[in-house]
């Protein structure tokens, strides 16, 4: 079967998508590459591919989505199926990058703990029984990258080019996915994507936000085995 790529959001890593690993390794091979290495997404999606299996279905999520579409944009006839979740296809606004600037200094004065905590997890994830386990996975992972890997991350972001036209060229099988209270990338920016995207389906994941892969992971699952499944 054609191997599976996840690709994880801003300061996450392959725990964002433990479940769907565990879930699925025994269908197909499944990958998941670091986001941190380069500070441009066109450079991170080009260190992808150079690792990468010759051809792959495409899964990211947050900026996971944002380098994905990147990937894609290299080398849209490698990558033969594309899912998005919880993603923006467009280029970063001057609203939110003049938002980044305190975070980075704040990052590079030693208060990584500090903005993750205050300005990145309250818009993460929807109220739930797991909210608690899931924001401590969230933290232990962004400290574990640590603050060099947010500084490159957040100038890969600042500077990532729009990807519409890169989507409206796809014709693969696509799913586009997102949490229903997603606070960080809404639901009409997924709407958007799906009407770009000429063989799509859009789902949307009730009572999760930005993490719906840990929010609501068998749900999610149960989306991306039938994205895979879909022929």
């Amino acid at each position: 079967m054609t191997p599976l790529i996840l690709l994880p959001g801003m300061m996450c890593d392959a725990r964002l998508f433990g479940p769907q690993i565990e879930a699925l390794s025994g269908k197909m091979p499944v990958m998941s590459f670091p986001l941190h290495q380069h500070d441009s997404v066109e450079a991170l999606a080009a260190e992808i591919l150079a690792h990468a299996p010759p051809a792959f279905a495409l899964a990211g999520l947050s900026m996971g989505g944002i380098v994905a579409m990147e990937v894609l944009r290299q080398a849209p006839a490698r990558t033969q199926k594309l899912a998005l979740l919880d993603t923006n296809p467009l280029a970063e606004t001057s609203e939110v990058k003049a938002r980044r600037a305190p975070q980075i200094e704040a990052v590079k004065n030693g208060k990584l703990r500090n903005v993750m905590r205050d300005e990145m997890k309250p818009n993460y994830l929807a109220d739930g029984p797991h909210q608690g386990a899931i924001l401590d996975l969230c933290m232990a992972m962004a400290t574990d990258l640590g603050p060099e890997a947010f500084l490159r991350q957040s100038h890969a972001l600042m500077n990532r080019p729009d990807q519409r036209q890169t989507l409206s060229a796809y014709s693969g099988n696509t799913l586009v996915l997102c949490g229903r209270e997603d606070g960080l990338c809404p639901v009409e920016r997924h709407q958007l994507m799906h009407d770009l995207l000429p063989n799509s389906v859009f789902e949307i994941i009730e009572e999760a936000g930005h993490l719906p892969t840990l929010e609501q992971p068998n749900k999610t699952t149960a989306a991306l085995i039938r994205w895979l499944e879909d022929t």
